[in-house]
Order: C-alpha cells, then structure tokens, then sequence
C-alpha cells in the first residue's frame, strides 16, 4: 500500500492520534532544535511535520510501515524527522 496522505505510514490513526503524535514530534523537534516553544505551537510544528516527513519518506521511498509493526513508532519518527526540518526551514527563512 503507497501512503498517500497524513499520518499513513501502517494504519490511520485519526484524529486524537494525529494529535498526539503530533504533539510528541513537535517536543522532540522542540528538544533536538533546542527552541522553547508551547505546547499547542509544537502539536502544530509536529502535525505540519508530518506532511513534510511524509513527503520525504515517500520521495526517498522509504516505507516505515513496513519496517515496524503498528503505526505508532513509524509516524512519530516521520512526524518528528518533519518536524525538526520544519523548524530548520523556519530558522533559515528568518536568518537566525
């Protein structure tokens, strides 16, 4: 099965999960970026994230699904890899 959409990486988690996976990849891009952001800015970061870590994973054709068994841990690193590249971008867009 391709992943085609958020949080598709093994089995739809809906919409609590998405948030708590969001939020969970949002305060590991908030630890490893060593920003100091909220609690609602990171569920927003680690949600955005994960379309960005998505969209990676599929480019480079990486299929985490597969690779571990359930959804949780495959979604949260791709949401958390998305996550710290979101605030990379973000970083360098603001020149800081």
């Amino acid at each position: 099965m391709e992943p085609n959409h958020l949080m598709d990486l093994g089995g739809g988690v809906g919409w609590i999960g998405t948030l708590f996976i969001g939020a969970l990849a949002g305060i590991i891009a908030d630890k490893v970026m060593k920003t100091n952001h909220g609690l609602l800015m990171n569920i927003v970061i680690g949600i955005v994230g994960s379309y960005i870590g998505a969209f990676l994973a599929n480019a480079l054709g990486i299929q985490l699904g597969e690779i571990f068994s359930g959804w949780f841990w495959g979604n949260l690193i791709v949401a958390a890899v998305g996550a710290v590249v979101l605030i990379w971008l973000l970083r360098l867009v603001r020149g800081r």
